[in-house]
């Protein structure tokens, strides 16, 4: 799984990097986001009016809420979507066909058990120090008890997201069995693509989606608190 991963970068690299036409008021830098913390979301629209694709940087809660959520409570946190069932798990299923993203990332940590004592941290990384795209959903979440058309002025809907994660490569399995699906700056437009709705084409594309070169790293237990932040957290030890 992926329950925690860095996002260092400033958001004019991210528009530079991923070709960002629109920019929202994404967070800022991070070395330790949590579920529920805000993240970095790129997504692609088609423009009504001209029909052209507009490439969107914004904020989302990590920690994907269905759109019949009663409550942001309710239900499991779903911050992690398998993606051997992601086009047909009734969570997911919706978002995977018409509502896909990248979410920018540095890396992200996983913690290795052991015999015996606590588990030991790694942060796992490429060997270029580029954002990786890690594949994800999103949707919009409005609480049940508003009404829209008799309150036009409430607040807008939360924009939250998941992240998909596959099996973990033999580089990484020894750490973790499973790992963040990534996905290559070549596939970043078919994957955003709006027109892509086939559940049987995505599937296709997610089986296909190489495997990523990603180096381990042992760091601190600092990491393990949520209140610490920093790029000392990322600092090899041991």
């Amino acid at each position: 799984m992926c329950g925690r991963f860095a996002a260092y970068f400033e958001a004019p690299e991210l528009v530079d990097w991923f070709g960002v036409t629109d920019l929202l008021d994404p967070p800022g830098p991070s070395w330790n986001i949590a579920p529920t913390s805000q993240i970095a979301l790129v997504r692609d629209l088609l423009e009504a009016a001209s029909g052209r694709l507009q490439r969107e940087l914004r904020g989302a809660r990590w920690g994907l809420v269905p759109t019949w959520s009663k409550t942001l409570t309710s239900g499991p946190r779903l911050i992690n979507a398998r993606s051997e069932t992601v086009t047909v798990k009734a969570s997911y299923r919706a978002a995977a066909r018409a509502r896909r993203a990248l979410i920018p990332a540095a890396g992200y940590y996983e913690w290795q058990a052991a015999d015996q004592g606590p588990k030991t941290p790694y942060y796992l990384h490429p060997p270029e120090a580029n954002p990786i795209a890690l594949a994800g959903l999103y949707d919009w979440w409005w609480p049940p008890d508003v009404d829209r058309r008799e309150n036009p002025d409430a607040a807008p809907p939360l924009l939250t997201a998941v992240i998909i994660t596959r099996a973990a490569t033999d580089s990484t399995g020894e750490i973790h069995d499973r790992m963040p699906l990534i996905v290559p700056a070549e596939a970043w437009d078919a994957w955003l693509d709006p027109g892509l709705k086939d559940p049987a084409a995505i599937d296709d594309m997610i089986r296909t989606l190489p495997d990523p070169e990603l180096i381990p790293r042992r760091v601190g237990r600092a990491v393990g608190s949520v209140k610490n932040d920093g790029p000392g957290l990322i600092e090899p030890v041991g």
